[in-house]
């Protein structure tokens, strides 16, 4: 995760944050969590498209660019993460 860091598009005083403090992909995840909007718009920028979608009252998927994850999370926030993990994959892959 850390390296998807070197993406221009991620704010220079995020990127400075997390180096100075030495953050493990965990940590990372928390701060995700508590704020994951910039995130979207930096996907969205590397054409990697996430959505999320409740079935079955209330069970949770997450698609990324168009393909459905096969596991059912029981909260939003669980589903976001998965995919949030999957596009930085995707996008390491095209750095």
């Amino acid at each position: 995760m850390l390296d998807s860091l070197k993406d221009s598009s991620v704010p220079d005083d995020f990127k400075e944050f997390v180096k100075a403090q030495d953050l493990e992909d965990d940590k990372i995840a928390t701060m995700i969590n508590a704020s994951p909007r910039m995130l979207f718009d930096v996907f969205d920028e590397h054409k990697v498209y996430i959505q999320i979608t409740c079935y079955e009252g209330p069970h949770f998927w997450c698609s990324i660019n168009s393909v459905q994850s096969e596991n059912k999370h029981v909260s939003r926030i669980d589903a976001e993460i998965e995919a949030i993990e999957g596009a930085f994959t995707i996008l390491e892959a095209k750095l």
